[in-house]
């Protein structure tokens, strides 16, 4: 057996969210605009925006770039007069570092998502999408 994943009691590879998730993200605030946004977007690579929460009840939201690009740019409207919290979505689904891919993956499915920020003790901790499910840990699956 792989030393670096987990193993289910039928002996097969458990590959968690934790073992192929994204650690780099952007953090913007919903106030924002779409611009601003953009401006202090580095990892590109993640295609999406989480939206910090405004207090510790309130929860995460998430915007993906189709989100701009369907009520920004295809709407021709203004990505200075566009709030973030305009286009996103709050709250976000969020999963479990250590929930199974095959699980995640379902879920991913079943509601039409392509990724989804990865929450440890209330905390965003990455980010985890179909691409890193496939590419990271579907080609390790036994």
């Amino acid at each position: 057996m792989n030393g670096d994943f987990n193993s289910s009691p039928d002996g097969a590879n458990v590959i968690t969210v934790r073992d192929v998730m994204k650690t780099e993200y952007d953090m913007v605030d919903g106030v924002a605009s779409v611009r601003q946004a953009l401006a202090v977007m580095q990892h590109v690579e993640t295609k999406c925006l989480i939206v910090d929460k405004r207090h510790e009840q309130d929860e995460y939201g998430i915007v993906v770039i189709a989100d701009i690009a369907r009520h920004v740019l295809a709407a021709n409207r203004s990505p200075d007069r566009v709030s973030i919290y305009e286009v996103m979505t709050k709250p976000a689904v969020t999963v479990h570092p250590y929930m199974d891919i095959r699980y995640a993956s379902s879920l991913f499915a079943r509601l039409g998502l392509s990724r989804a920020p990865v929450v440890e003790n209330g905390k965003v901790i990455g980010i985890i999408s179909h691409t890193d499910m496939v590419l990271k840990g579907l080609v390790k699956l036994v």
